[in-house]
């Protein structure tokens, strides 16, 4: 097994690097494809009530010979239960499906600018964090002044922004801005949905090293500094996304990877998502 790095968190945690997602994996292949993912050395696992399979992530880590605080496990509130009350009580659904005491990570799946409500979600983690419900908090797909303003209104700094973030959308002004609060930037659709894939740097690099085109992107995300949470619900891939652990691109690999920037969005923007 890779020896798998960690990062620090801004409230003194460390958490993997690398992880799993469990986004669009159907409810009743959950429990197995998290087994699988902790069989081949995953210790992050990414989920959110959203997904609908939070069930099946509590099942696999009940079962599990794993010891539960060697798993890092993430949940997101999703915006339908955004507001201080609707937070704690959408926080206490996640805790009752998933069947435990605790998240490692508890975030704000969007931050809904147009309902403005998230700087009243965000004070109901706090209050989380502090009765050690969720032993860190944070955020998902928050622009700049969403994070300014919920630092400026509530004192306390995320400490995870979780974004679509791929070489085609490597967001370096908003993973600045998250470096300079001391907020771990975390990368959602890591690959894209390939629209890297057949990108000539991306082809030379695992032609050369003998690897998949998203494993040079991957190890991409590595060596940027980022938080990683693949998907896949296969074990061979599931294997192949993890051992990028053990690869190495050069300086010139990061700087053509660096060059893809294309602007290329996969998914919504942060500033009018409003699905409820």
């Amino acid at each position: 097994m890779a020896n798998q790095p960690t990062l620090r968190l801004n409230d003194g945690r460390r958490m993997p690097q690398i992880g799993a997602g469990i986004w669009q994996v159907p409810a009743d292949r959950t429990a197995q494809v998290v087994t699988d993912a902790l069989a081949v050395g995953y210790r992050l696992i990414d989920g959110a009530a959203a997904y609908r399979n939070e069930e099946g992530l509590g099942q696999a880590l009940r079962d599990s010979d794993i010891p539960r605080d060697e798993i890092f496990v993430t949940t997101k509130l999703w915006n339908d239960a955004q507001g201080y009350d609707a937070a704690l009580a959408g926080f206490d659904a996640s805790m009752d499906r998933l069947g435990l005491d605790y998240v490692d990570l508890y975030l704000i799946h969007w931050p809904m600018p147009s309902r403005d409500l998230y700087v009243e979600t965000w004070k109901a983690l706090i209050r989380l964090r502090e009765d050690g419900r969720a032993r860190s908090i944070g955020v998902a797909n928050f622009h700049e002044a969403h994070l300014d303003r919920l630092i400026s209104e509530t004192g306390v700094t995320p400490a995870l922004n979780q974004i679509e973030l791929h070489p085609s959308l490597p967001q370096g002004a908003l993973r600045a801005h998250d470096d300079r609060l001391g907020i771990v930037t975390q990368s959602w659709t890591p690959l894209g949905r390939g629209h890297a894939f057949a990108a000539p740097p991306v082809v030379a690099i695992a032609e050369r090293l003998g690897v998949t085109p998203a494993q040079v992107i991957l190890r991409w995300h590595i060596q940027s500094g980022l938080s990683v949470i693949p998907k896949s619900e296969r074990p061979h891939r599931l294997r192949e996304n993890f051992a990028v652990l053990d690869l190495v691109l050069t300086e010139e690999d990061m700087a053509a990877l660096n060059a893809l920037d294309s602007g290329h969005r996969t998914g919504p923007d942060p500033d009018v998502f409003a699905m409820m």
